[in-house]
């Protein structure tokens, strides 16, 4: 008996210090998590210099925009939440929306650009200047910095001009130059900006962005020169980009060129403070964005989950993986069928975030069985599919940032949108979103095109709390895999007690069961993308099942959280290796 006690023991113990490829990073003060070491000193400047966790976020973020530009961009969208000491957690829609002349009409009659063949055009255009929405990024940081940071736009602006002065770029920003080069060749600004001297840039070649280094410098300037508290210096920072010269100047480009995009786009929009969305799984409170966002797919599966004994099945088992994927096959059914702005539409959330609804929904898993069938919700009026043509579109991309400050703030943010290739918008350096590829032309769907609509986003912030204190932030890249892969790796936090940096590297499975957001909006049945690590018994335990199983290399996920767990006083944080996020706190 004692024996058998002590080997429980050990493998206890073994179970609780897996070997992980990158060392856990820990602190008890303050930490930052991002995609590259530049936006992670970004943000960390702003904490040792007194600011706090959304001054630090808001930073990192405009780093990016420099240093992560195949990603993300000032012309783009993101859904941010923020954790304030002392209060409720809030979000902030920072996505723009539908110019107002982006009719179903217009899209429908269009011709074909000039890189996609007429029979496989998607209904709107996946790159190009076509696809631009209002930029909603730079709205939403500027109104987190206002009403909840400390520091001036200048000062959070600093690192970003500093880096577009020059940085050695990376080998993730030179490949994606590499491989879009064509079509960025179709857009003089977008040539000069990315191929400057007429050749794509080779890793870690100093490479400058003066265009944009003079726009946010013009910016800071006008903060400066402003009279007034800080609140009205940051307002002047806001009206010089959406209603004075650089809107001008957006809007007048983009007519020019054939965009839909108009000056009185830019100057009718302002992002929002919105109340988040929340379930509570196992004690913990899990906050997402709202319906506008595909963040609520996390909150179902939640829901569906919390009646099975996930521990008792043995982690990524084969009943493990099977229970999981089905699940969550169902939440993206409702998404699919059921989210989009809900300025425009009335979202049944209350029904679909219920636990009666979830012990309905859960009832559907067959144990035995794994569903070929698109199964939404049945409350509601039938629609047609989106699905309109069959493109390849694949998932977009992004960036992650969060933070957790010495006061008890926390930040987590998904930005994104001004992904490779983007249109610059002249002598701005800015990149349009090409976000308006996600809308649907299916007449009556919730996230059908209209004017003014926002798109329904896969940027999935999120936030956790334990016994109402901050408990953890986790924000990724990845798509329409955004929340998937997140879901895995609080799983693996929640119910098998990994650290998070054993949670973030932890094999994961990544489901293609759903119509995808980006395109032509394909629906792919079965498709199960297993990573190489997961054992063919087990893949091949899952095919039998009737998932059409597809394995992948070791690290081959789509997606790449950073998570920031906060626990009996330290801060853990967890990068993920498949993408080579960066950490730092102390």
């Amino acid at each position: 008996m004692k024996a058998s006690l002590a080997l429980f023991a050990a493998a206890a113990l073994l179970a609780q210090n897996r070997p992980t490829m990158f060392p856990p990073v820990r602190g008890t003060r303050e930490m930052v998590a991002a995609a590259n070491n530049f936006e992670v000193e970004a943000g960390y400047r702003m904490l040792t210099h007194g600011g706090n966790a959304v001054d630090a976020g808001v930073a990192s973020i405009l780093t990016a925009a420099i240093t992560e530009q195949a990603r993300i961009g000032l012309g783009g969208e993101m859904p941010l939440l923020i954790k304030p000491a002392g209060k409720p957690v809030l979000a902030i829609s920072g996505v723009g929306v539908a110019p107002a002349k982006a009719t179903v009409e217009f899209y429908k009659a269009r011709k074909a650009e000039p890189w996609e063949p007429e029979s496989r055009m998607a209904p709107i255009p996946a790159v190009g200047i076509l696809a631009a929405t209002v930029p909603g990024m730079f709205d939403g940081l500027l109104l987190a910095l206002t009403e909840h940071g400390t520091m001036s736009f200048a000062q959070v602006a600093a690192p970003a001009i500093e880096y577009a002065g020059g940085f050695p770029i990376g080998d993730e920003f030179v490949n994606f130059i590499r491989n879009t080069q064509e079509t960025l060749e179709l857009w003089p600004a977008s040539r000069d900006f990315f191929l400057p001297g007429g050749r794509p840039p080779v890793r870690a070649e100093i490479f400058r962005e003066p265009t944009l280094a003079r726009t946010l410098e013009e910016l800071a300037s006008v903060e400066k020169k402003a009279p007034g508290d800080r609140a009205a210096k940051i307002q002047a920072v806001r009206d010089y980009f959406y209603r004075g010269p650089l809107a001008r100047k957006i809007g007048a480009f983009s007519e020019s060129h054939g965009g839909l995009l108009a000056y009185q786009d830019l100057a009718k929009f302002h992002a929002e403070t919105d109340q988040p969305r929340t379930t509570n799984y196992r004690g913990y409170e899990i906050y997402k964005p709202g319906f506008w966002t595909q963040g609520p797919v996390m909150l179902e599966a939640f829901n569906m989950l919390e009646s099975y004994d996930l521990k008792a099945m043995g982690h990524n088992s084969p009943l493990y993986l099977h229970t999981v994927v089905e699940v969550v096959k169902l939440a993206f059914a409702d998404r699919d069928r059921y989210y989009g702005d809900p300025k425009f539409s009335e979202i049944p959330e209350r029904i679909l975030l219920s636990k009666e609804y979830a012990a309905a929904r859960r009832g559907l898993v067959d144990p035995e069985h794994a569903s070929m069938e698109h199964r939404p919700g049945s409350f509601g009026k039938p629609l047609e599919p989106p699905v309109s043509a069959h493109v390849g579109g694949g998932d977009q991309d992004t960036t992650c940032v969060n933070v957790v400050d010495r006061f008890g703030n926390v930040f987590s943010a998904t930005p994104s949108g001004a992904w490779l290739p983007s249109v610059i918008v002249g002598d701005t350096g800015i990149p349009l979103s090409s976000r308006l590829q996600t809308l649907v032309m299916t007449p009556g769907h919730p996230n059908q095109l209209a004017p003014g609509k926002r798109p329904r986003v896969t940027l999935s912030p999120t936030i956790v709390l334990k016994d109402g204190k901050p408990y953890l932030a986790i924000s990724t890249p990845g798509g329409d895999n955004q929340d998937q892969a997140m879901l895995q790796v609080l799983l693996n936090i929640i119910d098998f007690g990994m650290s998070p940096q054993e949670a973030v590297e932890a094999p994961r499975f990544q489901t293609e069961h759903f119509y995808t957001s980006f395109a032509a909006h394909e629906f792919v049945p079965g498709k199960l993308n297993l990573e190489g690590r997961i054992p063919k018994t087990t893949a091949e335990k899952l095919s039998a099942l009737g998932h059409v199983v597809s394995m992948g290399g070791d690290w081959s996920n789509g997606s790449a959280p950073t998570v920031i767990q906060i626990a009996d006083g330290v801060l853990q944080a967890g990068a993920d290796p498949r993408r080579g996020r960066f950490v730092f706190g102390r």
